[in-house]
């Protein structure tokens, strides 16, 4: 098992509000003493035991050590790295050869998170990276179902106290076998044993220290004597208390980012043509971002963040469009000039079937009083004229290429025509079907477009109104201006964007990216990269986007990067890089700073009704 799903698995336990576990020692050499001591095997010297023959310059030093370390283990904010901060700084303090660190999982096992022999140069768990091959220690015996007190680590959690031992090839009792194993494969003699649980005030034990081997002066293995004991029993107490807060910490952030992913999920779930766009725009973000922190020049040399400040992007990008969950989806899912909760072009091929038999009918009855000549040529002219008329309907009702104002003159001159229905006269079109079909562009009427911006207007309010801690604070800027452009001219503040942060203004050209090259939108055809480069070729030259960012984006690779992992491989194609980089963008009017400023305090006219 890996450190990192070590740490990730860590089990918070809970007091237990039933009687204290009463447990006995596993054999009759183990002496369990007021102090909290157990000794087994051979009876420790009075050299190990007893007075130590520290001199007073030297106890002074370890405490002002243990001092020293209690601040670090209170400032350390990450995890792996404090775990493993508490087992080097135990094996310093007695000089100890080596060591492992284990902490309860959610199995009821003792999982190892770090383990280290100084002597044999292995360290593997914690920052290293390194995954540790060895099975948990569990707490509870498969078989009966009662506490499982074999392992020295599993007893010492059990009982809540030390375990000190001078010799583990003569100690009875405990099972040393994967020790002995260890020791015949690495050609190591593991003798003096120190295992203490990590026991929180409140009794709640989230991990075990278990330092072998100490040593003195000379290299010399010894036993761990009672200072060595209680200088780290007092390391663990302080440690017990950070791991188990940052722990807890980090159980709370999990919750965090599994909420807000579940936010995103059933966003993307709630229309099948969002597709995947939540989960893929943090992943573009962070690539960006983590391209311009790595830049060694340029207008980015000097721009970094802190791990806190990944964070805080991270979390920011995954709530990104969170106010699309406000969005009716008859507008966000409009494949169609005229879908609403359906399609209503199957309600005008109705009524153009009802012209049709009308026409069919009157034909007939001229027929049959001789008022007209007979071969139906009249009735069949009239028949193509009307499906004409509704081919023509329906292809402007995709909204696949732009409508000419001829085009949008005989939809009004189609939708005026009447027609008997119901006992009634009325247009066959209806005025605001005669309005949807007449959009020039895409799908969307100027009052519907305005629903699908507002949902940035939903994502600033939703975002503003939690109390974010301290290193979060900036995520309602990072997720909320994607759509604010270097000019002033985007929404829902008119912000002007070079005002905005570099990580707000990195979401805005990986949103656009990746809303260009999405192949599951309903209103078009994912484009290949050459042509969504060139688009954003454009935004650049317009101020839509920030240019140093965008050839930043272009000179790093960091597009080709991401369209390799995500795209199909007909969309890849190759991109004109010079002449990208050659667009110079237009000039444009840059107001005072305290005009500019004002633009964050609301949101646009044409949004406030949504505010």
């Amino acid at each position: 098992m890996g450190s990192e799903g070590a740490v990730r698995n860590v089990a918070i336990p809970r007091p237990s509000s039933g009687p204290p576990l009463s447990l006995r020692c596993p054999n009759k050499s183990c002496r369990v003493r007021n102090s909290g001591i157990v000794e087994t095997g051979k009876q420790l010297s009075p050299a190990s035991v007893g007075e130590s023959s520290e001199t007073l310059e030297q106890r002074l030093e370890r405490f002002e050590l243990l001092y020293r370390v209690g601040i670090a283990l209170s400032a350390e904010h990450n995890t792996e790295r404090l775990i493993e901060m508490i087992l080097v700084e135990a094996q310093k303090l007695c000089n100890a050869d080596g060591g492992t660190l284990y902490l309860v999982n959610e199995s009821k096992a003792l999982s190892f998170a770090i383990l280290r022999t100084d002597s044999l140069d292995v360290a593997l768990g914690g920052t290293t990276g390194k995954p540790i091959q060895l099975p948990p220690i569990p707490l509870v015996d498969a078989a009966t179902g009662s506490p499982n007190k074999k392992n020295v680590a599993s007893y010492a959690t059990w009982l809540k106290q030390s375990v000190n031992i001078e010799d583990a090839y003569d100690a009875k009792g405990f099972d040393f076998s994967g020790m002995k194993a260890f020791d015949a494969r690495n050609h190591y003699r593991s003798k003096s044993f120190l295992t203490i649980p990590l026991a929180t005030n409140e009794g709640i034990v989230i991990g075990v220290i278990q330092l072998i081997n100490a040593r003195d002066d000379n290299g010399t293995v010894k036993a761990f004597s009672r200072e060595n004991q209680r200088v780290v029993e007092a390391l663990c107490s302080q440690a017990a208390i950070a791991l188990y807060n940052r722990l807890l910490l980090d159980d709370q952030r999990r919750l965090l980012e599994s909420f807000i992913k579940l936010i995103a999920s059933a966003i993307d779930a709630k229309s099948p043509y969002t597709g995947a766009h939540c989960e893929r725009v943090p992943i573009l973000t962070e690539m960006l971002a983590r391209s311009v922190c790595d830049a060694n020049d340029g207008p980015f040399a000097d721009f970094a963040l802190n791990e806190e400040e990944w964070y805080e992007l991270h979390i920011a990008a995954w709530l990104h469009d969170c106010g699309k969950i406000t969005t009716p989806v008859h507008v966000m899912d409009k494949a169609t000039k005229l879908e609403t909760i359906s399609d209503r072009i199957d309600s005008v091929r109705a009524r153009f079937e009802i012209l049709k038999r009308d026409a069919e009918i009157a034909f007939l009855k001229r027929q049959l009083s001789g008022d007209t000549q007979p071969g139906g040529a009249e009735l069949r002219a009239e028949h193509e004229r009307l499906d004409a008329d509704l081919a023509f309907l329906e292809t402007s009702n995709v909204g696949g290429e732009f409508l000419s104002p001829e085009k949008q003159a005989r939809i009004v001159e189609i939708g005026a025509r009447r027609i008997e229905f119901g006992g009634q006269s009325r247009p066959l079109l209806s005025e605001d079907e005669v309005a949807n079909l007449s959009i020039s562009r895409g799908t969307l009427l100027p009052t519907e477009r305005l629903i699908i911006n507002g949902h940035m207007v939903q994502t600033i309010k939703m975002l503003e109104s939690l109390p974010f801690p301290q290193n979060l604070r900036r995520v309602p800027e990072y997720a909320g201006g994607h759509h604010e452009k270097m000019d002033g001219t985007g929404y829902p503040k008119g912000l002007f964007a070079g005002d905005m942060s570099i990580p707000a203004r990195i979401m805005a050209i990986a949103d656009v990216f990746e809303a260009l090259t999405a192949d599951d939108r309903p209103y078009k055809k994912a484009k290949k990269l050459s042509e969504t480069m060139r688009i954003m070729g454009f935004m650049k030259r317009d101020n839509h986007l920030d240019a140093q960012l965008f050839d930043h984006f272009v000179r790093a690779g960091v597009y080709l990067d991401y369209a390799k992992r995500f795209l199909a491989p007909t969309l890849i194609d190759d991109v004109d890089v010079g002449a990208l980089l050659a667009i110079e963008p237009k000039a444009f009017e840059l107001p005072e700073r305290e005009a500019r400023l004002r633009r964050w305090q609301g949101f646009l006219d044409e949004y406030l009704d949504g505010a």
